[in-house]
């Protein structure tokens, strides 16, 4: 592990001049040498690490997550996940400017695009004064913005561009926000680093986010509209590509799961991701334990590394594996959907005539520094540790017991009622929103290597992977109607998760648009990508469980509410999207 520069940082930002105080201290892997490597290295510090609080559950995550097809977070119990209704509203498509899921997206984006100006103004003349170390972080710095103002960009349909602190943002919209885009990453990409690693902003980095630019132009031009997709467009999409792709500098995971373990950070298929090696100050393992039930714990070293019982899979989601399988369960053929590690022995595995109050024998040993709990899709009765009256797993032969997870956690009318039984249909009725409905993602691990596995985690984010850049290619050729090149492709990816043969998808024999969209979807579930797909795919108006909506101004979220009144002594400054 690299050594860990600790710094303290005073941050000024606010809507319009990002001017007000927020006192922080962060951690940032010290790369840099020389006399000036600790102001370079504060300068950087605060804007990379504070992407990962902008891509927090209760922020941009959840907002791209619970507003698509794939996630739904229901009124648990009755009890457990209002929070005023912003998960409600969003996944129905009710939202309005005064969303508190919507807000706090806006305000960390903000923040976050703030510090990487800060970080600018500190480089600058520094990088002019010829220092290499200052300049080189410069670009990264300046990717990095951009980066931030394409995640604007796509959630509401403008960036705010600002090139010094004391000067009012200036909104661009259409093409000149994706020419804004364009300009910033391309003024880089020749100059800025090949070789910091996923943790940093690098050339394939910003060959990767022109390559979404592109794929996503025709949305961004005519949001409300039906998108055109150029051949100018697919075919800077597929040379970016092909520059990520024939560099040889990296490779898709044979094991998919890898890509979200402990150790991710030097996986070969990572392009950007959030480092989060170490104890940092974060709290990104919510990935990893926000869907996970409540009666669940992950790591057999850490009583507290229980789940919160939140979002689950659509019925709808889930059904698009089930067809593209027809009479095939997903999990015998697909390594993506499923990932069995939990060793259960077959004599234990009826619980027929089984009490959840009576099966205190009905259990298996497992060794503490080897478990691993079931990943990917979640389904049915979970197995997992028991808690004595103490707070203590039960032990065993040096071991921890397994049980089938019975329902204590939430304080609804569901509790000590069963077992964990995950079911496939959840929705916002009383009976569909219990604790223990739908069908949970456990696609990142618990973390191994942090102090509770909860609160901290060792696990990379992963913003940006090689099959992206393949499926992207993909569609960019499918558009382009040649439909040979996209099935090569995405047969490539599909096939090469083989670490589990038995579950090694099989190549398609043919590929269109719905196809494309559902591989997508199945390669790249849950990582924030199904919202955007849903519209570039024009599938964002239909109707899924509790929703119906079908307004195209729902394509773009509103501008909070207090950000449109923290402007209104500006005429024309900020002005509401269509619709609210």
């Amino acid at each position: 592990m690299k050594n860990k520069l600790i710094i303290t940082i005073l941050v000024y930002c606010s809507l319009l001049n990002w001017n007000c105080t927020d006192l922080k201290e962060e951690l940032f892997d010290e790369t840099l040498t020389g006399a000036q490597a600790e102001v370079i290295s504060g300068a950087i510090a605060p804007a990379y690490g504070y992407v990962s609080w902008t891509w927090r559950h209760t922020n941009y995550y959840g907002l791209q997550l619970i507003s698509s097809d794939e996630a739904i977070l229901p009124y648990r119990g009755g009890t457990d996940w209002f929070d005023g209704g912003k998960f409600l509203a969003t996944h129905s498509h009710t939202y309005t400017p005064s969303n508190d899921l919507i807000s706090s997206s806006w305000n960390e984006l903000t923040t976050n695009i703030s510090r990487t100006l800060a970080a600018i103004e500190v480089l600058t003349p520094l990088a002019d004064e010829g220092n290499m170390e200052a300049a080189g972080a410069l670009y990264e710095m300046k990717a990095l913005r951009a980066y931030l103002n394409l995640l604007m960009l796509d959630s509401w349909g403008m960036v705010l561009k600002k090139e010094a602190s004391n000067q009012l943002s200036e909104v661009l919209r259409t093409q000149d926000a994706i020419d804004y885009i364009q300009n910033e990453l391309l003024s880089v990409v020749d100059v800025i680093n090949t070789d910091k690693g996923p943790g940093r902003m690098t050339q394939a980095a910003v060959w990767g986010f022109l390559a979404r630019l592109h794929l996503n132009a025709a949305v961004y031009r005519d949001p409300y509209g039906t998108p055109n997709f150029t051949d100018a467009d697919m075919d800077k999409v597929i040379e970016y590509t092909n520059n990520i792709i024939n560099s040889g500098d990296f490779a898709l995971s044979p094991e998919y799961f890898d890509l979200f373990n402990d150790d991710n950070n030097s996986n070969s298929e990572l392009i950007f991701a959030l480092d989060q090696r170490g104890v940092l100050k974060n709290e990104e393992s919510r990935w990893s334990y926000w869907s996970i039930a409540g009666s669940v714990w992950g790591r057999l070293e850490y009583p507290s590394s229980d789940g919160t019982d939140g979002p689950a899979i659509t019925s709808d989601f889930y059904q698009t594996w089930v067809e593209a399988y027809g009479a095939v369960d997903p999990a015998e053929a697909d390594a993506r959907f499923y990932q069995q590690n939990q060793q259960i022995p077959a004599e234990l595995m009826d619980l027929t005539g089984l009490s959840p109050l009576n099966d205190e024998d009905h259990y298996y040993c497992a060794d503490v520094a080897t478990y691993e709990m079931n990943r990917g899709i979640l389904r049915g009765i979970q197995w997992g540790p028991r808690k004595d009256s103490g707070g203590s797993f039960f032990t065993c032969d040096g071991g921890v017991r397994i049980y089938p997870v019975k329902q204590i956690k939430g304080n609804g009318p569901d509790r000590d009622v069963g077992y964990v039984n995950h079911t496939e249909e959840i929705n916002f009725t009383n009976e569909g929103s219990l604790h223990n409905t739908g069908y949970r993602v456990s696609k990142y691990q618990f973390s191994r290597t942090s102090n509770n596995a909860n609160n901290f985690s060792s696990i990379d984010l992963v913003m940006m992977r090689l099959g992206e850049i393949y499926l992207m290619r993909a569609e960019a050729k499918l558009r382009k109607n040649d439909a040979a090149g996209a099935l090569t492709d995405v047969n490539f990816v599909r096939t090469s998760r083989t670490s589990r043969p038995d579950q090694t998808p099989e190549a398609l024999t043919s590929i269109d648009l719905d196809t494309m969209f559902r591989e997508r979807g199945f390669e790249l579930y849950w990582e924030g990508f199904r919202r955007g797909d849903q519209i570039r795919f024009g599938k964002y108006e239909d109707s899924w469980t509790e929703k119906t909506d079908s307004d195209v101004n729902k394509r773009l979220f509103p501008i909070p509410q207090s950000a449109v009144d923290a402007a209104s002594g500006i005429d024309g400054f900020l002005q509401q999207n269509p619709g609210y």
